[in-house]
């Protein structure tokens, strides 16, 4: 079995190719669409990786990271941010707070896929 990725993005468009990539390259792929309930669906099952919008329903993916950098269950868990708002402060403050790797949206599909790859091989 594949090492469990969760995304959590509310965009379809980008749920469906995020999935279909990782997917295909052996990661078993699980979605969550609400920042609000994202810590509840963690406390059932924990992913080897997280995928993180910086804008949600509910919450942002800024809030859901420190909570994430919080928790000693999750502290170490690997973090990609996306988001479509490429600003410096972004990136700078998901850093800070602890994101392992900050992408912009549009993204490639290798760039994605390589960086799963990487985070997860070691």
């Amino acid at each position: 079995m594949g090492k469990k990725v969760l995304l959590v993005e509310d965009e379809p468009n980008i749920i469906e190719a995020i999935s279909f990539i990782l997917s295909r390259d052996g990661f078993t792929v699980h979605t969550h669409e609400d920042g609000m309930t994202v810590m509840d669906k963690l406390n059932v099952q924990t992913p080897d990786m997280i995928i993180l919008d910086v804008m949600l329903p509910g919450r942002s993916g800024f809030d859901i990271l420190r909570d994430l950098r919080a928790d000693p269950r999750f502290e170490t868990l690997p973090v990609l941010m996306l988001t479509a708002r490429g600003q410096t402060h972004d990136r700078e403050l998901a850093l800070r707070l602890g994101a392992n790797h900050f992408m912009t949206k549009p993204f490639s599909n290798s760039d994605i896929r390589d960086h799963v790859r990487e985070t997860l091989a070691s």
